[in-house]
């Protein structure tokens, strides 16, 4: 069967007749291997003819997987080269394929052009993919779902529940727009330039933010207070936040919250309820 989708052989051509070599700064690291792309586009459980956002998409690999299997791609690249060779890229092999491509950084993007994407696929540049993640959240509110490949360690942190050693800031942001799981592993082998590290499939779908009066800000900052001295009970590492100690404690007992517990022990909604009180 004739697939449009690159090889590794066309990554190194495509990138050497662009003068492209992947940088670390901009976490470069392309994916060729078909039967993966295949697999995270089945993976993200997306709809018939669903629009994607697509961010980081590089040379084109995930980007063309998108389209092939019938849906709208609107992808978002920071590189300007890289941008403006994709839609020729898909042209070749993908004749009136409807993908819209936006030259831009993913976390200054406000406005999107075209129908609103209500999933997100990417594989994201492991230094940004947290911030990414939670931003588009935020600014995109039509996303239901999202699938993003990222740096294993990335994923276990964005999937991990209360309770668990990699439970942090990351864990309880992503939780505040959604309920994030774990959907597979990625060898490294499948990647151009090879990184030093395994990668992950997070999928995240999309749920209302914990009741609350308190606003998105005021929680978020609570969530990073507590984990800005992780090891400290929450009695103190909420007093510089509170303004003391003893008006920390007051605030978590209203909320009903234990002032010896770490803040690792709590979830989205407890955050929230302590947020309310401060």
């Amino acid at each position: 069967m004739n697939s449009a989708l690159l090889g590794p052989a066309d990554i190194r051509e495509l990138a050497a007749a662009l003068g492209v070599r992947p940088t670390k700064t901009l976490g470069q690291n392309f994916l060729h291997d078909a039967n993966t792309i295949r697999r995270i586009v089945r993976t993200a459980a997306l709809e018939p003819a669903e629009p994607v956002l697509e961010v980081g998409p590089g040379l084109g690999s995930l980007t063309l997987g998108l389209l092939e299997a019938g849906h709208p791609v609107t992808a978002v690249e920071i590189d300007p080269v890289l941008a403006t060779a994709l839609p020729a890229t898909v042209a070749a092999r993908l004749p009136d394929a409807p993908l819209a491509v936006l030259t831009a950084d993913a976390l200054r993007l406000r406005d999107l052009p075209g129908p609103a994407p209500t999933a997100l696929v990417a594989n994201l540049p492991y230094n940004v993919a947290v911030p990414v993640v939670l931003h588009l959240l935020e600014r995109v509110p039509t996303l239901r779902a999202a699938l993003v490949l990222v740096q294993a360690e990335v994923a276990d942190r964005l999937a991990a529940p209360p309770g668990s050693k990699v439970y942090g800031v990351p864990s309880v942001k992503a939780a505040w727009y959604a309920a994030a799981t774990r959907a597979g592993a990625v060898s490294r082998t499948v990647f151009w330039p090879v990184p030093n590290v395994d990668s992950g499939l997070v999928r995240l779908v999309r749920r209302r933010p914990p009741q609350t009066t308190a606003s998105r800000a005021q929680v978020f900052a609570v969530i990073d207070a507590a984990f800005a001295q992780r090891r400290k009970m929450l009695r103190s590492a909420l007093a510089p936040w509170a303004g003391t100690a003893a008006a920390a404690e007051t605030i978590l007992r209203a909320a009903g919250v234990d002032p010896t517990a770490r803040g690792e022990t709590l979830d989205v909604a407890a955050f929230a309820r302590v947020a309310e009180f401060g």
